[in-house]
């Protein structure tokens, strides 16, 4: 992999690792971690403790009006049942916090998130200049 397409996953992977812990304090305590899954701050990685996981993952975008982007996966690590209304709130203030963060970690790309059927991609100029 060219080292700028590396630095450009490792800013996804930062945004995310962001998003995780305004989650984990906003809504961790709500529920139960599914029995396999070890309390937050535990691993050597958020993505393997506490109620959330959080991932960016490019696709291509067929059949999609965005196009190509990175999707931002987000996973509830419980077994409990979480009413429809609650989980849209929680995917609601995700795309919210995502929103206001993105400048920060993309200062100079012309990046923004949309709703793309029922995920969130962040979207944009994914170039990497002179390589």
């Amino acid at each position: 992999m060219h080292y700028k397409q590396q630095q450009l996953e490792d800013q996804l992977r930062a945004l995310c690792d962001d998003l995780d812990e305004y989650l984990e304090d906003t809504y961790g305590a709500e529920y139960h971690l599914r029995p396999n899954r070890q309390p937050r701050g535990t691993t050597s990685s958020n993505q393997y403790d506490g109620l959330f996981a959080t991932a960016p993952a490019f696709t291509l975008g067929y059949g999609s009006e965005h196009g190509k982007g990175y999707v931002v996966e987000i996973s509830i690590c419980t077994f409990d049942w979480i009413e429809p209304k609650r989980r849209k709130e929680m995917f609601d203030d995700a795309f919210a916090y995502v929103n206001a963060i993105l400048p920060h970690y993309f200062p100079d790309r012309a990046l923004s998130i949309v709703h793309d059927g029922n995920v969130m991609k962040i979207v944009g100029d994914f170039s990497l200049g002179d390589v």
